[in-house]
């Protein structure tokens, strides 16, 4: 059975942050329970297990539990659920599609393997395509361009290669770089994909240029200032601002300590070994720092 082609228009995805207890395990009722805050509060997807989520944290027992979750509270249906997929080897990476898959899941966020980084564009068209193979025409699937974290690029290129030789499965991009020229040169070639931004602060401009929305951690936090970019390319003065203050503290822990202090609840800031979790002062101090730049007036 083929998937269905996506439609040109993403929106707002939200690269959902995994809370986890004190020895690490999934928090499950906290995670249900944000999933659908973030729907209820304008987000039209959610990508579980991604940079945000921790993805490369989890392997596939603690997915299968939250996919699981997920399906009991109602949150699987509707074709809202995507999951990242990062891993090193062709195995793992096809065991998390696959479980993903039979969760109900519609797209697969898909990251190229990154422990050995001088790599050629041919030899990334082969791991993907061993990846790839097995899922055509099965779901959706975007490839995760985010050089800073995997220090291995989804040239547009490579992009078209995987497109031309899986035309039913390969949906789009998701553009983590926060490189305007690199978001720019996707758009010029790949117009008729999906191209999504991850960085926030390009967000508006590349849906304004033909872009189709985003996959993004500070949808976990303020979807409702994010929905203008995603949709319409309307632009904020918030949120440069908050993306800059979460950059002050290493990314996840700074996203954990933002939500942490939305929802008033500090066991929100905590993070899966090996990243380090924020003081509960940090948490407080970020969290004035964006409530001072969320109350900042808009523009007339």
């Amino acid at each position: 059975m083929s998937a269905s082609a996506p439609s040109r228009s993403f929106g707002l995805g939200c690269a959902i942050a995994t809370p986890v207890t004190e020895t690490g395990a999934i928090d499950l009722p906290r995670f249900t329970a944000h999933a659908r805050a973030c729907l209820d509060g304008g987000c039209d997807s959610l990508t579980l297990f991604g940079t945000t989520g921790e993805g490369p944290s989890f392997g596939i027992a603690p997915r299968q539990a939250a996919f699981a979750a997920f399906a009991e509270a109602g949150i699987a249906s509707a074709g809202r659920l995507l999951s990242g997929v990062m891993t090193l080897t062709e195995e793992d990476a096809l065991a998390q599609a696959e479980t993903a898959l039979a969760a109900g899941c519609t797209g697969l966020l898909v990251a190229p393997p990154c422990y050995f980084r001088q790599v050629s564009d041919d030899s990334l068209f082969t791991w993907f395509s061993r990846v790839i193979a097995p899922l055509d025409g099965r779901t959706r699937v975007y490839l995760y361009h985010i050089p800073s974290m995997t220090g291995v690029a989804i040239s547009p290129a490579l992009l078209g290669r995987l497109r031309a030789a899986f035309p039913e499965t390969i949906a789009g991009v998701k553009d983590s770089s926060g490189d305007w020229e690199n978001t720019a040169a996707l758009l010029a070639q790949h117009r008729d994909l999906q191209i999504l931004v991850g960085d926030e602060r390009l967000l508006a401009r590349a849906v304004r240029s033909g872009g189709s929305g985003t996959i993004c951690g500070m949808a976990n936090i303020v979807p409702e200032i994010l929905q203008g970019a995603a949709r319409r390319g309307e632009d904020d003065p918030r949120i440069a601002p908050l993306i800059e203050l979460a950059f002050q503290n290493p990314i996840i822990p700074s996203l954990k300590a933002l939500i942490a202090h939305r929802k008033q609840d500090m066991a929100w800031r905590l993070t899966r070994q090996p990243l380090v979790t924020l003081s509960e002062a940090t948490v407080r101090q970020i969290g004035e720092a964006a409530e001072a730049v969320l109350a900042r007036p808009l523009a007339a």
